[in-house]
């Protein structure tokens, strides 16, 4: 058994490019990641909300393929953005990353009130999950 979409009947279909739910069968194993900001390796913080979800995608690709995951594995988004304005870079820099994605994954976005430094617009948080006998 693979890991499927839960599409009920009789709900609206999602917003966007994201499942209602997700089910694991057993034989799975978790991958949680802390929520990334986007900050690069001499501190750097790109201006845009795409750019720092580009960068945030980016850093999560490295913690999934550390253990041999990828978009593909990603099971659930959590996400927070510091303005409505930044949706729609967010988002698109999110769809970037699911293009290949055939199993969508659950997803929550949410607006807050800011982060630890005022440049970040964006921070995402996953989880996936691996068959036992990949990893």
């Amino acid at each position: 058994m693979t890991i499927q979409e839960l599409r009920p009947d009789g709900i609206a279909p999602p917003f966007a490019r994201y499942a209602h739910g997700v089910v694991v069968p057993s034989g799975y194993r978790l991958i949680l990641s802390s929520g990334q900001l986007a900050i690069d390796a001499d501190g750097r913080i790109p201006e845009q909300a795409e750019a720092q979800a580009d960068m945030i995608f980016a850093n999560l690709s490295s913690i999934l393929g550390a253990e041999g995951a990828g978009p593909a594995d990603v099971l659930r988004l959590n996400a927070f953005v510091t303005d409505r304005a930044h949706m729609a870079g967010y988002m698109t820099a999110r769809d970037r990353w699911l293009a290949d994605v055939t199993r969508l994954p659950a997803s929550t976005l949410v607006i807050v009130a800011g982060f630890t430094r005022p440049a970040f617009k964006v921070e995402v948080e996953v989880t996936a999950a691996i068959r036992q006998d990949d990893a």
